[in-house]
């Protein structure tokens, strides 16, 4: 199964689309809402305060 021979299809011109191209800043927006690091920046602000305040303390 692994080896497969794709010769038939290899050098096959890929399919026109029938849309529009998308400006590159509109693809990249599309994407935003789903960012892996969602409450990440609070979350290190919090831990930065926490060592600021140990630190002042000593």
């Amino acid at each position: 199964m692994h080896n497969r021979n794709y010769n038939d299809i290899i050098h096959l011109k890929r399919p026109d689309s029938k849309r529009d191209n998308m400006k590159i800043e509109d693809r990249a927006a599309q994407f935003s809402p789903f960012a892996a690091l969602t409450g990440h920046d609070k979350a290190i602000k919090e831990t930065e305060k926490q060592v600021e305040s140990k630190m002042e303390k000593k």
